[in-house]
Formats: C-alpha cells, sequence, structure tokens
C-alpha cells in the first residue's frame, strides 16, 4: 500500500524566543522546499516573530529552560541572555540559517502563507500596521481552521 504523501501544513508559533520561532520556521521552509502547501499561524508571544519593531530582537530564554543545560540562577545573570542568543546565532550562521526578519521573507516569497492570530492581536492591542509586510492577514481561530483543513496541525 502507497503511503498518502502530506500536502499541506499549518504551523502554529506561541513563542517569541529564538528557540520557539525557528523551529516552526525551518518546518515551513522544508514544506515548501518539499513542495508541500505551508501556512503559518503566529499567537500570543509568537507575534514577537512578525512584528516590525521586534522581530531582529528575539533572545535565547535562559532562564527555566532545562535544555540550556545551567541552573537557573545563572540564567538570570545580567548578560547571560545576550550572549547564550550571540552564541546560537552564531552557530546558525555556520549552518546559513537566516536571521528571523530574513527567514520569514524568504518562506513567504516561497509561497507560505503568514497569519497572525486575531484575538491575541486584539489583547495585545495591535494592528496590521505592527506586523511586517510579508504577514498576509489577521484571522481568528475559526478562519485558521478553514486555512488548514485537509492538512496536518502542528505545534512549536
Amino acid at each position: 500500500m502507497a503511503e498518502k504523501k502530506i500536502e499541506k501544513v499549518s504551523i502554529v508559533i506561541s513563542k517569541g524566543s529564538l528557540e520557539g520561532v525557528y523551529p516552526g520556521l525551518i518546518m515551513a521552509n522544508g514544506a515548501r522546499m518539499e513542495g508541500i502547501e505551508a501556512n503559518l499561524f503566529f499567537t500570543f508571544f509568537g507575534l514577537e516573530a512578525i512584528m516590525k519593531k521586534r522581530m531582529k530582537k528575539l533572545k535565547v530564554a535562559t532562564v527555566g529552560n532545562p535544555a540550556m543545560h545551567i541552573p537557573s540562577l545563572l540564567g538570570i545573570i545580567p548578560g547571560m541572555s545576550a550572549f547564550a542568543t550571540s552564541q546560537m546565532k552564531k552557530e546558525m550562521e555556520k549552518l546559513d540559517i537566516p536571521p528571523v526578519d530574513e527567514f520569514i521573507e524568504m518562506i513567504h516569497d516561497a509561497g507560505a502563507n503568514i497569519y497572525a492570530c486575531k484575538a491575541t492581536v486584539d489583547m495585545f492591542h495591535l494592528s496590521m500596521d505592527d506586523f511586517c509586510e510579508q504577514t498576509d492577514a489577521i484571522i481568528n481561530v475559526g478562519k485558521f481552521y478553514e486555512v488548514a483543513a485537509g492538512g496536518e496541525i502542528i505545534f512549536t
């Protein structure tokens, strides 16, 4: 029996840290490279990744992040998050992974759709003017389900 090929993915990005945003961007990029339709839905702090004023300032979360393998107490030292962010960006650059703003532009240019969550936009008193030009629309959850219908929904 032949396996059914995935034709569409919709990826929900709800975290605003570098390690919270990049997995979804990498998955969306990979989907587009494989010819798979991709939709990105940014909600809660994930909106930081598509906000004009914040998308270039995302940082690594050093406090309460067990994958950092450092005691949380060390994570609160001034400059620790900036250091960890700098190190992660250097490693990503070695792998030719672009910065968030360039990655979003690249993914959008490849045909992915980028949406902001209406409930979160309203809660944070934002408007379309706050988002990068690649943001296709501000949509509610019902519209997201319409867009995602027939595909896989992935939460990062």
